[in-house]
């Protein structure tokens, strides 16, 4: 019956027999590749969580299935197919081929579902994350590292599978180390990124979702590659920098053993803050907010300047963020303590004026002294005491001792000027008679 069967399409023409062939492998791998979708897509008694393995299979070996089961049942369809003898070599080659790409694909897959597997039992989500975060480093590399052998390896059997490109190989074998020193000079740098890559996946000095400070930005590793690492800044931007970087150069590491982290908060007060309500208002920020972690709490001044002293708050948290967060929290409260309470303690600018003497109550000028019929007398100058005479020096101190100028005949205009600087000063601001007699009698502009 089957070859009665199988005789009745020996009336079709060869290529539309193999046409058929073709068809019916295609269809008979779409239904295997639906059949196992069916089978794991089965419903489970009990509630899964979120992530399940089936999933994970459906979605990283369904595309690659959609080749692979087809490919394989056209390789064992092969035999039946009624190809001319010439194109059967050529024919096989190329389905061998995609058989083999389809078949990496799979493995690529199957790669890509341990992964999944691996990130879901090691959730870097929780708080204490730091055994999560080293395998998940680890599988990065080790993701890399396989799919990149797959593909050498493909590449290999690819190329092996031609006779001649056979003989083309083993002739480049005996010229393969000097063709290594070459390459390794010509990519020294890539290849140096690709070695620190290495280094860094087992040493780890970083590790995915470390808190760095890299190049004056905090950010938090994002992606380690074996040639780069992408750090997210906290603003959203993507800082990309070379592997090696991070083993030839120093950064800051916020989570190399542990997220528990401590902050400050600085204030610049007035000397006359008083402490005591200061602390005691501290303390009370802290007991009511949810961040701080219970391990830390310290107020101390830790500075004095000219103007202010500098206060500082010290508090701790159990990660970076809310660390950043708690100190926000504790600033606000403590100037908002500061400005209800204590507003004068705030900085303060201070100074001292002094009011000059002949400002102050109860002191008269010399022009005052001088008006007739005031009946006053002009206070001293303290700054300056006159001797009495035109040729003496000033003197700020009245007991010092008195230079004598020598004797010189002065003519009688300057005579006269030494008789009015020497006249006393009345009592009504007036000047003796004798001394107004003088002057007149030494000015000759006086006469006439």
């Amino acid at each position: 019956m089957p070859d009665q069967f199988l005789d009745q399409f020996d009336r079709f023409p060869d290529y539309i027999w193999d046409a058929i062939l073709i068809g019916i492998s295609i269809v008979i791998g779409l239904i295997l590749k639906f059949m196992l979708s069916l089978l794991l897509k089965k419903k489970p008694k009990d509630d899964r969580p979120a992530f399940s393995t089936t999933r994970s299979i459906l979605s990283r070996l369904g595309q690659p299935f959609s080749y692979f089961l087809p490919l394989l049942t056209l390789n064992l369809l092969l035999p039946m197919m009624k190809i001319r003898s010439n194109v059967i070599p050529a024919f096989n080659k190329t389905v061998e081929i995609l058989l083999t790409l389809a078949f990496a694909n799979v493995l690529i897959g199957v790669v890509k579902v341990f992964e999944d597997y691996v990130y879901h039992h090691f959730d870097i989500q929780k708080a204490d994350n730091l055994k999560e975060r080293k395998i998940r480093t680890q599988l990065q590399f080790i993701r890399r590292l396989a799919i990149s052998l797959i593909l050498i390896l493909t590449c290999c059997v690819i190329l092996l599978s031609f006779n001649n490109l056979r003989k083309i190989g083993t002739g480049l074998i005996t010229g393969v180390g000097v063709g290594g020193i070459i390459i390794g000079f010509a990519a020294q740098k890539s290849l140096g990124n690709l070695l620190a890559g290495f280094q860094i996946a087992f040493t780890q000095p970083i590790r995915i979702d470390d808190v760095l400070v890299v190049e004056g930005e905090w950010g938090r590793v994002e992606e380690i590659t074996l040639t780069y690492v992408v750090v997210n800044i906290w603003d959203q931007r993507r800082l990309i920098l070379p592997i090696n970087y991070f083993v030839e150069k120093p950064f800051q590491n916020w989570t190399r053993n542990t997220a528990d982290i401590l902050g400050t908060v600085f204030l610049y007060l007035d000397y006359t803050i008083p402490l005591e309500p200061l602390r005691q208002e501290f303390t009370r920020l802290l007991d009511k907010n949810p961040l701080w972690d219970k391990r830390v709490k310290v107020l101390q001044v830790t500075n004095a300047s000219e103007r202010t002293i500098e206060v500082r708050a010290l508090v701790s948290a159990s990660s970076s963020g809310n660390a950043f967060d708690l100190r926000c929290d504790i600033r606000e409260g403590l100037i908002h303590f500061v400005q209800e309470y204590y507003p004068h303690c705030l900085p303060q600018n201070r100074a001292i004026i002094e009011i000059p003497a002949q400002n102050k109550p109860g002191a008269i000028s010399h022009a005052d002294a001088a008006k007739p019929g005031t009946g006053k007398t002009a206070s001293p100058d303290p700054a300056v005491t006159f001797s009495g005479t035109a040729n003496a020096p000033a003197s700020n101190n009245a007991s010092a001792p008195k230079a004598t100028a020598p004797h010189i005949d002065a003519p009688p205009s300057v005579a006269a000027a030494e008789k009015v600087n020497a006249a006393p000063v009345s009592t009504t601001g007036q000047l003796a008679d004798g001394a107004s007699k003088a002057v007149e009698d030494g000015n000759p502009q006086s006469k006439g």
